[in-house]
C-alpha cells in the first residue's frame, strides 16, 4: 500500500534528531509564581471562580468556560491566589491571568475515575468539557464542542494527527512511544461518541517506530487503522491530512465535519483519555525543549502556568547567547522577545537559536519561477497574492482566492528571493476578516 500523501508541500530539514531519542522527563514547577492566563484556548475567555487571597489545590477548577466556545482552566500547583491581572503570553499579547503561588506541596482535589462502558454519549461529552480540554497542537479549540457536530450521524472518521511535520518537534513522537495504550484508549473513547465513525492515525514515515508500536497496540481493534504518512510539511495540517487519509477535500468555508471527518492532536486524544478514563482535568502537557542554542535538549512533562524560563534551565541552559527563540514549530510558530511568559495548553516547544538567520535575509524582486505555487498544498499562487497585498487590493486578493491560505508558510520556505509571501498573505487576510467584522 502507497505512502498517504497531498499534492504540494515542501521538505525543510528537520531537526528532530536534536530530542527525538530523549525519553519525556518530568519537570516540577519551581516555588513561586505559577501564571494561568484566561485565554489559552479559541472563543470566550474563562471567567474566574477564585479570588486573591483564596487557597487552591492542584486539579481545582480556578476559571469555568465563559460560553458555549470556551474551556474551563484548573490549577496545576496547589498554593494562594496571588492576583487576577493582565500577563503576557508567548504571542506578544497581553490578557487577564490568574496568579498562583505555588507552596510547592502539590496537594490535589480528588479525582472520579470511570469505565468507558457505563458512560453514555453526554457523560462523556461533560467530562471532557470539565476538564477543559482543547486542542493541543496549537489551534486551542475546545475538544467538547468539535465532539459535538450538528449532524454527528454523518461522521465516518475521528482522524488522530501523529504527523508531527512542524521541524525539531518531537512530543508527540514521545507520547505515541511512551503510551500508547493511553491513545489508543482516548480514541475509542471519541470514537463511542459516533454510530458509525472509524479511527485513523496518521504517522509521518520518518517515525517507524511510533508506526510500529501503533500497529501492534490496534492490532485486534477493528475500529482503528494505522495509516503512514509520506514525510511532508504540512502533512500535518487539517486539510492535508484529511485528504491524505480519506481522499476527502474541504475548503476555509467547511468544517472538517462537512467532510465526515473530525481531527485531533496527539496529545488531544491523550487528554480525551484523561479526562474521561481517569477524571482528571488538562493541567499538564509534554514540551519539546530543541534547538542547537540549547545545551541539553529534551522532552519535559511541564505543568501549565511554569514559566518558559524555567524550560530552558530544564535544558542545561542556553549555548552562549542565542539570537532567536521560538515558541512553536520554526514554520508555524511565534518569534519570543521574552521568556518571561507561560506555558499554556497550545505550547508545544521552545526552540532555541544560535543565529536568527531569518532576520539576515535579503529579499530581493520576484523571479517569477513558480515555486510557491508548487509547495502552496492549497494550490493557490502566492507571488501573485502577496503581489495584491502589498498594494492592498483586497477585490484582486480574494478573486484569487486568497482566503484559502492555511498560512503554512510553505511558499515563504522556498521563495529564492526570500520575500515574506506568507507575512504578507496573513496580513491581508486579517484585514478581511476585521472588514468583515465591521459589516
Amino acid at each position: 500500500m502507497g505512502k498517504c500523501t497531498f499534492k504540494g508541500g515542501v521538505h525543510p530539514y528537520d531537526g528532530k534528531e536534536f530530542s527525538k531519542d530523549k525519553p519525556v522527563k518530568e519537570l516540577f514547577p519551581a516555588q513561586g509564581e505559577m501564571v494561568f492566563p484566561l485565554s489559552q484556548h479559541i472563543g470566550a475567555p474563562a471567567v474566574p471562580v477564585v479570588a486573591k487571597g483564596d487557597y487552591v489545590l492542584a486539579g481545582q477548577l480556578i476559571a469555568e468556560a465563559g460560553g458555549f466556545v470556551s474551556a474551563n482552566i484548573h490549577s496545576s500547583v496547589s498554593g494562594t491566589v496571588k492576583a487576577i491581572e493582565p500577563r503576557t503570553l508567548a504571542t506578544g499579547g497581553k490578557c487577564n491571568a490568574i496568579i498562583i503561588e505555588n507552596d510547592g506541596e502539590y496537594k490535589e482535589v480528588e479525582y472520579t475515575p470511570a469505565k468507558l462502558e457505563d458512560l453514555s454519549r453526554d457523560e462523556i461529552r461533560e467530562r471532557i468539557k470539565a476538564a477543559g480540554v482543547v486542542g493541543m497542537g496549537g489551534a486551542g479549540f475546545p475538544t467538547n464542542v468539535k465532539l459535538t457536530p450538528k449532524n454527528p450521524e454523518n461522521i465516518d472518521y475521528i482522524i488522530v494527527n501523529g504527523a508531527e511535520c512542524e521541524p525539531y518537534l518531537t512530543s508527540d513522537y514521545r507520547r505515541l512511544l511512551e503510551e500508547s495504550d493511553k491513545v489508543v484508549m482516548g480514541l475509542k473513547v471519541a470514537l463511542k461518541l459516533f454510530d458509525h465513525a472509524k479511527g485513523i492515525i496518521g504517522i509521518e514515515d520518518n517515525k517507524p517506530e511510533a508506526i510500529r508500536i501503533m500497529k501492534e497496540k490496534t492490532a485486534n481493534e477493528p475500529d482503528i487503522e494505522v495509516k503512514e504518512l509520506k514525510t511532508k510539511y504540512p502533512q500535518g495540517g487539517e486539510r492535508c491530512l484529511i485528504y491524505a487519509t480519506t481522499g476527502r477535500s474541504i475548503n476555509s468555508s467547511m468544517l472538517p465535519a462537512d467532510a465526515g471527518c473530525i481531527v485531533h492532536n496527539v496529545d488531544t486524544i491523550y487528554s480525551i483519555y484523561m479526562a474521561v478514563i481517569e477524571g482528571k482535568p488538562l493541567t499538564k502537557r509534554i514540551v519539546t525543549v530543541t534547538g542547537d542554542g540549547v545545551k541539553e535538549p529534551g522532552n519535559f512533562y511541564v505543568w501549565l502556568g511554569t514559566n518558559y524560563r524555567q524550560l530552558l534551565e530544564a535544558a542545561g541552559g542556553p549555548v552562549g547567547e542565542p539570537e532567536k527563540y521560538i515558541s512553536g514549530g520554526p514554520m508555524m510558530g511565534f518569534a519570543m522577545y521574552s521568556l518571561d511568559v507561560p506555558v499554556v495548553k497550545g505550547s508545544s516547544s521552545l526552540l532555541v537559536f544560535k543565529e536568527d538567520v531569518v532576520s539576515k535575509l535579503e529579499t530581493s524582486a520576484c523571479i517569477r519561477c513558480g515555486r510557491c505555487g508548487d509547495g502552496c498544498p492549497s494550490h493557490l499562487l502566492p507571488a501573485k497574492l502577496a503581489g495584491f497585498a502589498s498594494r492592498n487590493d483586497e477585490a484582486g486578493f480574494l478573486k484569487f482566492d486568497g482566503m484559502e491560505c492555511v498560512e503554512c508558510g510553505s511558499c515563504s520556505y522556498v521563495c529564492p528571493a526570500k520575500r515574506p509571501l506568507t507575512q504578507q498573505i496573513k496580513s491581508m487576510r486579517r484585514t478581511i476578516m476585521a472588514n468583515r467584522r465591521k459589516k
